[in-house]
């Protein structure tokens, strides 16, 4: 199968069905009341971790997605059917991005992740709940609410705790094959490996993820080859590997290709220099002299990364090597990267009215709007990040402020839309 670890996606949930306008009709009683049923709710739009896929590729050529439509009430008091839901599959570390902006909606890092991106349409309510002593015979219904969309994008970031960086054909592939149990394809080639291999490293009963990010080459950061796509695999990793090959079997030098591998990482994205880094100075079994190994020593040991001389080939070096990997990661927290939501539903330009914020007959605090009403339709308030991102909006949109002006007090019950909260400061 193909890897792609990006994809642009149109998603849309299911509309509401509208309430039905009815009236009872049965012999003998000639004057029946309303008993339109209401409609069924539009599905949701819902994204799950897929443990047994590693690509993108199911998103490669279907580029839209809708949730089932919400059925009509009917007579009888008959509710309409609600619209199944639609969920969409995706392998363990994809970010979710507002294709427009290209901000975070969610990061998929987690091993059985679950999403509710877009609330189906609640479905409108039938006329028997419009019937009151001065309106017995309502002839309208609620109309079902609308339908959600929205653009994504889809992007894979490998979640590994060591990345092996460098130029193609320095041996990257045959160390992962020798340290773990990934089977990388391995031949002389002067292209790279178009995909991120990953494998376990078993090391002092303790293991670690480790992954052959594809050949960086100059240029990359500005997108030359597919330098971009193959970057953001780096984002993630706790520790940069860097392989070179010291015995220049193909005329290059190895302290200036890992200058150019520094120059784009940097160039890409500043803090990714942040991290931790050692060399490992591939090759020695092919190495006529000391030269190249003595200057990579000199230089990078001068900046506190280290070099282990190691050939993938016979396996000198390696248990050094990945000793000194496992004692920086060690010292490092053991949380993987995630990137955090940062998708504000109040930059969207045709959800502009303003929010509503009043005291209903029941004495009840409602907010209403288009803005609360997206906002509640793309964040999953039973996550703790998700919930607090919801907080921060309600206090820059002055929400708080403007419930206190009402003269709210803690345990009055704040209504939007489907939801209640019991107001605490």
């Amino acid at each position: 199968m193909i890897f792609v670890d990006q994809a642009k996606v149109n998603i849309q949930s299911g509309k509401g069905g509208d309430g039905c306008v009815s009236f009872r009709r049965e012999k003998y009683i000639p004057n029946g009341g309303p008993d339109g049923g209401d409609g069924g709710k539009g599905g949701d739009v819902i994204l799950v971790v897929d443990d047994n896929m590693n690509t993108l590729f199911d998103y490669r050529h279907v580029k839209h997605y809708k949730a089932q439509n919400g059925q009509p009430g009917m007579g009888s008091n008959c509710h309409g059917k609600d619209g199944e839901d639609l969920v969409l599959r995706l392998p363990k570390g994809t970010v979710v991005k507002e294709a427009e902006s290209g901000k975070v909606i969610c990061d998929m890092t987690e091993d059985n992740s679950r999403v509710v991106l877009l609330n189906g349409g609640r479905g409108g309510k039938g006329n028997q709940h419009f019937a009151t002593p001065t309106m017995q015979i309502p002839k309208y219904a609620q109309p079902g609410q609308k339908a959600k969309e929205l653009w994504l994008i889809f992007e894979l970031k490998s979640i590994a705790d060591v990345g092996l960086v460098g130029f193609p054909n320095v041996g990257k592939s045959t160390l992962l094959s020798r340290v773990s149990n990934a089977k990388p394809k391995i031949a002389n080639y002067h292209f790279t490996t178009l995909n991120p291999n990953l494998g376990v490293v078993e090391l002092y009963g303790d293991s670690f993820v480790i992954a052959d990010i594809p050949g960086i080459i100059e240029g990359a950061s500005e997108g030359v080859g597919l330098g971009h796509e193959f970057l953001k695999h780096v984002e993630r990793t706790k520790v940069l590997l860097h392989v070179v090959d010291v015995a220049s079997t193909e005329g290059r030098n190895p302290k200036e290709d890992i200058q150019l591998i520094l120059n784009e990482l940097e160039a890409y994205n500043p803090k990714l220099l942040d991290k931790p880094q050692i060399i490992a100075a591939n090759k020695i079994d092919a190495m006529f002299d000391d030269d190249n190994l003595n200057e990579l020593k000199d230089h990078f040991e001068a900046q506190n990364i280290k070099v282990f001389p190691i050939s993938g080939v016979t396996g000198s070096g390696i248990k050094e090597l990945l000793s000194e990997v496992h004692k920086m990661l060690q010292a490092l927290p053991k949380e993987t990267f995630v990137y955090e939501q940062e998708f504000s539903f109040e930059d969207t330009p045709e959800y502009e009215e303003p929010i509503k914020v009043f005291v209903n007959d029941d004495g009840n605090y409602v907010v209403e709007g288009r803005k609360i009403e997206r906002m509640l339709g793309y964040t999953n308030l039973e996550d703790e990040k998700g919930f607090m991102f919801f907080q921060n909006f309600l206090k820059d949109q002055k929400i708080l402020d403007r419930l206190e002006e009402l003269g709210i007090e803690e345990g009055d019950t704040v209504v939007m839309y489907d939801l209640q909260f019991d107001y605490y400061k």
